[in-house]
């Protein structure tokens, strides 16, 4: 598949990005909490989860460019398929990282009977571990796949991986932290029963939306540089 972007490592710019979406989801609260609202009913919907999430960044864009912007936006399904595809990638990953832990417990139980095994500990402790390193990487290798989805129109998630893979190196401690650190702040509304979740989560997005966008703006600057220089010569 063809795209209109060569790839490149990004300048993550952690702290930019947290600021900028507090300062968006402070400027528009209103709108964006309704948005937030559509975007949680698409996540009930079996499979539109992250579909809803690509189309609340389409929202988001428009709502920080000054261009019209309708909460109803969120139930775009125009760009399912790739969404789509890339779930089923997902549980699938996830099914084939779980059968060796599963195969390992049956064989315990089996073997062990009301005893329990020392073997399964020493080999079970280092896959988890393992395991969830490895999500972690593959989650932090991917970070730019929904950008380049609902931004670029990138619908190969192959294209989409290798592209994402060359854009998040060298940055995925920055992009570990970041995660981790508006994951927090947006986990602060359980203090308030719960309720507040729902006006701290919104955050997760105005924040990614912001790394998104500095990414493809980036790419996109470098490609008319390089355009500009051509012409000179």
């Amino acid at each position: 598949m063809n795209v209109n972007f060569t790839a490149k490592p990004i300048n993550f710019k952690l702290g930019d990005y947290m600021s900028k979406g507090f300062e968006l989801l402070k400027k528009d609260f209103g709108n964006i909490f309704v948005a937030f609202l559509c975007c949680f009913v698409m996540a009930i919907i079996p499979f539109c989860g992250m579909l809803g999430a690509g189309n609340f960044y389409q929202y988001l864009r428009k709502l920080n460019k000054g261009q019209q912007a309708s909460p109803g936006d969120i139930f775009n399904f125009e760009k399912f398929m790739p969404y789509f595809i890339l779930q089923l990638i997902i549980i699938g990953g996830i099914i084939v990282i779980y059968i060796p832990l599963a195969i390992i417990m049956i064989l315990a139980g089996a073997l062990a009977g009301e005893e329990p095994s020392g073997w399964v500990s020493v080999i079970m402790v280092p896959y988890i571990i393992l395991m969830y390193a490895a999500i972690l990487y593959f989650a932090l290798k991917g970070f730019y796949i929904p950008a380049l989805i609902s931004f670029k129109n990138v619908t190969d998630i192959k294209t989409a991986w290798n592209a994402s893979k060359i854009m998040t190196q060298g940055n995925l401690l920055s992009i570990f932290l970041f995660s981790l650190v508006v994951g927090i702040l947006s986990q602060i509304g359980i203090i308030a029963c719960g309720i507040g979740l729902f006006l701290t989560l919104p955050f997760v997005y105005t924040a990614n939306y912001f790394a998104y966008e500095d990414a493809l703006t980036q790419i996109e600057h470098d490609e008319i540089s390089e355009i500009g220089i051509k012409e000179k010569y």
